[in-house]
């Protein structure tokens, strides 16, 4: 709650696109810096031992072909956004305490003036370890944190132009996507994105966490959440690009930081979705459930699916770095490893005979 480029990626991302759209309606030329994904099926959600009760049941869903972002949107790029229109984001502005008081308990009583001034919630990691029952032991809510100043004041983005923008709402993403004529992806849509070439597979890349040794996303390594041992090379956010792609040339569809998606979150969303379907049959687009009930945010009017995972991610306290996996916040929220990538929909044009 908000209060208030390797050889072989390159080879991989051509070929794949070729294939794409040999198949595909329309002549269409890539829009810049995104990729595109062919209408299909895969298996959504995840039965194994990891997947939480938001994960199940698995199911069979169909999407239409779109275009995605090969990256999340990155610090150079939000700011071209902002100079173009002067948008001021979520974080930037002073909480309005009516709305506020929505997402919080009856009866909270305001908090001081001081408390309502700008901000966002920064990683604070503590120096020994702790419960990992309380998040609050690592976050720390610090005024004049913003994606301009992603660790607070004194802290900037200055050379880090090809870093993903955090600490941005759902709202500001939406602002963003509406400027460069996108939209968020549905959960759906995120999820094949990052299972093309491995449907059924604990990963976006396969079974294995580091398969040859090799460390496929940015994630934490050692002891959560005061000791990383930098084994992928980042201890915090890393470039966009610094790691391999998957099979459909998109990067960073793990770790790094989570990404927004459109869909609303509902813990029984595909308990709710599968009891729809004719048994073996497959769900065709699907946008999500029509209302929000989430246990972490008890009284938000509203709560929105994140996709992906983050730098923070580590197997002993959540694992989501894996395609089905996801978290959820209400849309006013902006945390340090928050971002998100944009979508557009494929445009068809019939064929000549």
């Amino acid at each position: 709650m908000r209060f208030g480029h390797s050889a072989l990626g390159t080879v991989a991302l051509v070929g794949f696109i070729a294939s794409a759209c040999a198949g595909e309606p329309g002549d269409m030329d890539p829009p810049r810096g995104m990729v595109l994904i062919p209408a299909g099926e895969f298996t959504m959600g995840w039965d194994g031992p990891e997947g939480r009760f938001d994960e199940r049941p698995s199911h069979r869903v169909r999407v239409d072909a779109f275009w995605i972002d090969a990256t999340e949107v990155t610090n150079a790029q939000f700011a071209l956004f902002v100079e173009a229109t002067g948008y001021v984001t979520t974080a930037e502005r002073e909480i309005d305490w009516d709305l506020m008081r929505l997402q919080v308990p009856p009866g909270t009583a305001k908090p001081a003036a001081e408390s309502l001034a700008p901000g966002s919630l920064v990683f604070t990691p503590p120096d020994v370890a702790v419960s990992l029952d309380d998040y609050t032991q690592w976050w720390t809510w610090t005024l004049g944190a913003d994606w301009r100043h992603p660790e607070g004041p004194g802290s900037s983005i200055d050379g880090k132009g090809a870093y993903p923008v955090v600490h941005v709402s759902w709202d500001d993403a939406n602002a963003y996507c509406d400027w460069a004529g996108k939209r968020l992806p549905t959960e759906a849509e995120w999820e094949r994105a990052a299972r093309i070439g491995h449907d059924g597979e604990r990963f976006a890349w396969g079974d294995a966490l580091t398969p040859g040794g090799v460390h496929m996303a940015n994630i934490w390594q050692g002891t959560f959440p005061y000791e990383n041992t930098n084994e992928d090379g980042f201890v915090w956010v890393a470039p966009v690009r610094s790691f391999a792609p998957n099979s459909a040339g998109l990067f960073d569809m793990a770790g790094n930081v989570w990404e927004w998606t459109a869909d609303q979150f509902l813990p029984v969303a595909y308990a709710e979705r599968v009891a729809l379907i004719a048994p073996g049959g497959c769900c065709s687009n699907p946008t999500g459930p029509d209302r929000t009930a989430d246990p972490r945010h008890p009284y938000a009017q509203d709560s929105r699916v994140q996709k992906g995972g983050s730098f923070l991610c580590h197997a002993a306290y959540c694992e989501s770095y894996r395609p089905s996996a996801k978290m959820a916040s209400p849309p006013d929220n902006g945390m340090g490893h928050l971002g998100f990538r944009c979508v557009r929909d494929v445009e068809l044009v019939e064929k000549a005979p």
